[in-house]
């Protein structure tokens, strides 16, 4: 007896656990498989009147640098944008590499105030007195394809107060980790983001390749400088009334680390940073959604959705309870889980090889568990800028194989 009421509480507990997270699964899925696309319109004049600043925050970033403005010098073309590296505590050629291929440069020096997010703040309140229209933010690894700024151009053009595109792996050919990190950002940061502009929400902002407008920033300034500043920054933004816009028409690739300290160091900031955003930030939001604000209720499922993985196994956990109910909510949201999922491998190029990917995930899962003292370590308020190592040759070419398919 005593076994099944413990048994019973561990699986309330997990299906407890799950459930905001699987109703934000269900709701996004959905609408991002279902919702038709938003019908934009806005004359030529506009768009070339329009003035677009790229930031650029790049710490030691010399083996990356160079090809990342490469592809943003292609795509500048038409779009007549002016292109800003910050070099921000460098210690290496990054300001040299910019200034090599013609585009401005701001230095920063801190021992304090380090990380992506000072970089950026200073860069907006350096360029503010030149009055952009709008700035859009690339991390220095990147790559885009040519329609990459006339996208944001015409989006601004249209009144957005910020945009996003969708951020995808570069280099997911590169082993089977960097295919499921590939399909998992396909679901976090397409489908997800897709799910919420069509339902009229905030597209949300992943950090890379988004936009903001010079009045967004003006009334609410760039001042998030934790470990998941765009995280936070975000849900500044929700607070204040403002929605990002999800542009479809393009989208940007990073390189991904594929194994060793940078692949360790990556994943215990993006996820302890959410854990801190979810301890500093939940019970305001849980207020607000219960004094009648229904913008906050997306904001505040997000963040009690945990990473897929540590879903699945609570879900597990759950539909292995003997209780009736707690299973049938187990077997309810593993149903949403593998919708989702297979709605991000719709999206993909390869279901052969996203299957092949998805074997390896029980493994994944486990080597995640062994890092939740790194992912509660990376919660802390500010976190210093460490740079994610990556395999940069490999990442390169596999990223100028993901542009040409696109264009």
């Amino acid at each position: 007896m005593e076994l099944t009421i413990l048994r019973d509480m561990v699986g309330g507990t997990a299906a407890l656990a799950t459930l905001p997270g699987s109703l934000e699964l269900a709701a996004l899925t959905a609408a991002g498989m279902l919702g038709s696309a938003r019908v934009r319109r806005n004359s030529a004049a506009a768009i070339e009147a329009t003035r677009l600043a790229v930031i650029i925050p790049a710490h030691n970033e010399r083996e990356s640098l160079g090809a990342c403005l490469d592809s943003l010098l292609a795509a500048n073309r038409e779009a007549c944008a002016t292109i800003v590296v910050v070099a921000d505590n460098c210690e290496d050629e990054t300001a040299e590499i910019a200034r090599g291929r013609g585009v401005e440069v701001l230095e920063r020096t801190s021992l304090d105030l380090r990380g992506k997010g000072f970089a950026l703040d200073h860069a907006f309140r350096e360029l503010a007195p030149r009055r952009f229209d709008a700035y859009v933010i690339v991390d220095a690894d990147s790559r885009v394809p040519e329609n990459f700024l006339t996208a944001f151009r015409a989006e601004f053009a249209e009144g957005a107060a910020a945009a996003q595109c969708a951020y995808l792996v570069a280099n997911s050919a590169a082993n089977t980790r960097t295919r499921l990190l590939d399909l998992a950002l396909r679901a976090f940061n397409q489908l997800r983001p897709l799910g919420r502009a069509r339902l009229g929400l905030s597209a949300g902002i992943l950090g890379n390749g988004f936009g903001l407008r010079r009045e967004t920033l003006e009334r609410v300034p760039y001042t998030a400088h934790s470990v998941v500043e765009d995280l936070e920054y975000h849900l500044a933004l929700v607070a204040n009334g403002y929605r990002v816009e999800f542009l479809e028409s393009t989208v940007i690739y990073g390189a991904m680390p594929a194994g060793g300290k940078g692949r360790e160091t990556q994943r215990a900031r993006w996820e302890g940073g959410r854990l801190r955003m979810l301890r500093d930030h939940g019970a305001r939001l849980a207020k607000r959604v219960l004094s009648g604000k229904a913008t906050a209720v997306e904001p505040l499922l997000d963040l009690l959705l945990l990473p897929l993985g540590f879903h699945a196994v609570l879900l597990a956990v759950a539909l292995a309870s003997a209780n009736p109910l707690l299973s049938a909510l187990g077997a309810a949201g593993m149903g949403i889980l593998l919708l989702h999922i297979a709605a991000a491998i719709a999206n993909g190029a390869s279901v052969k090889q996203d299957l092949r990917a998805l074997a390896v995930a029980p493994a994944y899962v486990l080597w995640k568990v062994a890092k939740l003292p790194a992912i509660v370590a990376a919660s802390a308020r500010r976190a210093e800028w460490v740079r994610t190592e990556r395999a940069v040759e490999p990442a390169r070419t596999q990223c100028a194989a993901a542009l040409e398919n696109r264009q």
